[in-house]
């Protein structure tokens, strides 16, 4: 680099530095530029909170527009909310004009364990509202107060809203029934309801009260119970909690008591259905928490109403069968499987014998106790001759059973099973005598006992009737009790499920000699363990039965009772030398017939045929 090169670049940098000196502004100037950036940076934040609160005006403004299009509709808000009361005699239903709802129902002719009115839907507790969808907001009623108008001792039309523009809930209670007609409609209200859509939500909650003597037994029987439209009916679970979200559209939604009932019906369907049912401590007072969300048609044109119905009563099989026709004429709602009658096999036996037997002997208005005495004496002559024909079969081994001992003592080897077995069939078919003959009629006896079992437990004739010690023979009888809560008995002792566990050691112990009575003393000695079995059997049923109805513990006692007096007939009637020589007469009279064998001695022969031909190739 030359001198001229670097003389130019100091010259440069001095004149840089000059001019950069020379534009430096003043104290002044420099106070001055940040007082104007201070300024320019508040009037920038008061641009964006002037802006911020002209969007939330703007907002308040839409809302209020939506709000507003009836400025009665919407100040209903806050108003002063009353209590209407509808009455048709059966049914009370108090209703609250804030959410123009249900607000407690009870019935007239039924009591509690207070013996005051039925209470089925309780203050607070239960909750059932319907939300709109709106052009800007949706509407839930339960948010407003409506009023009520046109009152008169069944009927009430609660409006929100006014004269030009409105939602209107018609209530009305039906004449002589439990039903409550539920009608909705919406006027005027174009502005505010959203035109597209054409559903409402429904929102229902509730908590089952106890209104029976025993808990567990109570709450085993209360379910939220629904129907599939055009299918079925179905129940969450009885025992623990359950929620379950519905594909199928349902016609009915029920949260079930186990003797009362309220029922939701849809006017079509009701779609997306959400169903939840939570069980309750024992000791609260209450069995279930039912919660059900669901969807159905709405017009909010107002051209046409939704119509929907609501059962509030007993769970009474003709009751709910009329109450079905006065619902809809022209489909069947199938609210009479409420009553739990059984598996499809156990209700048939119920809804077309048991059923119309008791309601036959409950027509004389005698007892209970004396009705399901009457009962259990006409079923028990219905199956007599099937319980002869079981008896008669094991008389008739009974009396062959020394040919069988002489079999035995021919046969004493292991290895000759087979042929014993197979001569001991060919002795049985002599004597025109079937092993299996004492089978048949058992099997055709157990479906009634079944079914009865699951009858008596959902009568409601037998609620609140007393007979002999027990109060009340839907629930169980506690002449001992005590305030200890003892493992597996509880705190009392039931006197009628002491005396079936008694009676069914006695048709064990019956059974037990019968069978020992035709058996070798081989057949004895491997059975004597399944015999102890048996006898535990009873004592299982003690602490099964302790807690459940004492109707049905009363009914299976003389069911036992009079089991064991027809065995004790039939024994002292049957002259076993008569019958054997009638048996040697059968043999005598077709000793000449084909010596074909059916059934189990054929193919027993066919095998010991099978097995000697093996033995034989294993010899040679």
């Amino acid at each position: 680099m030359d001198k001229n090169t670097i003389i130019g670049l100091v010259l440069i940098v001095l004149v840089l530095f000059g001019f950069n000196w020379y534009s430096k502004p003043s104290a002044e100037e420099v106070a001055q530029m940040r007082e104007m950036a201070r300024q320019d940076s508040i009037a920038q934040a008061q641009k964006q909170e002037e802006a911020i609160k002209a969007q939330e005006k703007k907002t308040q403004e839409l809302a209020m527009m939506a709000l507003d299009s009836t400025s009665l509709f919407f100040n209903a808000r806050n108003a002063q909310s009353e209590e209407v009361v509808l009455s048709n005699g059966l049914l009370n239903l108090t209703l609250n004009t804030k959410g123009g709802s249900i607000l407690h129902a009870s019935l007239s002719e039924y009591k509690n364990q207070q013996k005051e009115d039925v209470m089925l839907l309780r203050k607070d507790l239960n909750s059932l509202s319907y939300v709109l969808t709106g052009k800007d907001l949706n509407i839930d009623t339960r948010d407003y107060t409506f009023q009520a108008l046109n009152r008169t001792d069944s009927t009430v039309t609660m409006r929100l809203g006014n004269e030009a523009s409105h939602l209107d809930i018609n209530y009305q209670l039906v004449k002589d029934s439990y039903l409550v007609k539920i009608t909705m409609q919406a006027t005027g209200m174009g502005n505010v309801l959203h035109p597209g859509t054409h559903s409402m939500s429904i929102n229902w909650q509730d908590v089952a009260a106890q209104q029976e003597k025993g808990f567990d037994f109570e709450q085993q029987f209360s379910s939220l119970t629904y129907k599939e439209k055009n299918g079925d009916t179905d129940k969450l679970s009885e025992t623990g909690d359950e929620s379950e979200t519905m594909e199928m559209p349902l016609e009915w939604v029920a949260f079930k008591n186990q003797f009362f009932s309220c029922v939701l019906i849809a006017p079509n369907q009701f779609d997306d259905a959400t169903l939840k049912s939570t069980a309750c401590k024992k000791g609260s007072g209450d069995l279930k928490k039912y919660s059900a969300q669901m969807n159905c048609a709405f017009d909010p044109t107002g051209v046409e109403s939704t119509e929907l119905n609501m059962y509030i009563g007993p769970n009474d099989f003709h009751i709910l069968k009329d109450h079905d026709k006065l619902i809809s004429a022209d489909k069947d709602l199938e609210m009479e499987k409420l009553v739990y009658l059984g598996w499809p096999l156990f209700r048939v036996i119920n809804r077309w014998l048991i059923l119309p037997l008791f309601d036959f002997l409950a027509g004389f208005g005698m007892n209970m106790g004396w009705v399901i005495l009457l009962l259990t004496l006409i079923v028990k002559i219905f199956v007599y001759p099937t319980t002869k024909k079981s008896y008669l079969s094991s008389a008739r081994m009974r009396v062959l059973k020394p040919k069988i001992d002489a079999l035995n003592a021919k046969y004493p080897k292991p290895e000759d099973a087979m042929k014993k077995q197979t001569e001991m069939m060919q002795i049985y078919r002599e004597y025109g005598v079937s092993p299996m003959g004492g089978c048949l009629p058992m099997l055709i006896q157990m479906p009634i006992w079944i079914a009865l079992f699951n009858f008596v437990p959902n009568a409601i004739a037998l609620r609140g009737e007393s007979f002999l010690w027990a109060d009340d023979l839907s629930a169980y009888d506690s002449l001992l009790s005590w305030d200890a809560d003892l493992w597996l008995i509880g705190d009392h002792l039931s006197i009628f499920c002491v005396l079936f566990c008694a009676t069914n050691i006695i048709n064990t112990w019956i059974s037990m000699r019968q069978q020992k009575d035709q058996m070798s003393s081989e057949q004895a000695q491997q059975m004597k363990m399944m015999q102890y079995m048996m006898y535990i059997m009873p004592l299982m049923f003690f602490f099964m039965f302790n807690n459940y109805s004492s109707g049905l513990c009363y009914y299976y006692f003389l069911s036992g009772l009079t089991s064991i007096l027809i065995m004790w007939y039939l024994r002292k009637s049957t002259d076993d030398k008569k019958l054997l020589a009638k048996l040697e007469e059968y043999r005598e009279k077709h000793k000449n017939d084909p010596k074909n064998m059916g059934g189990m001695a054929a193919r027993l022969q066919a095998l010991q045929k099978q097995m000697e031909e093996q033995q034989k190739n294993r010899q040679q």
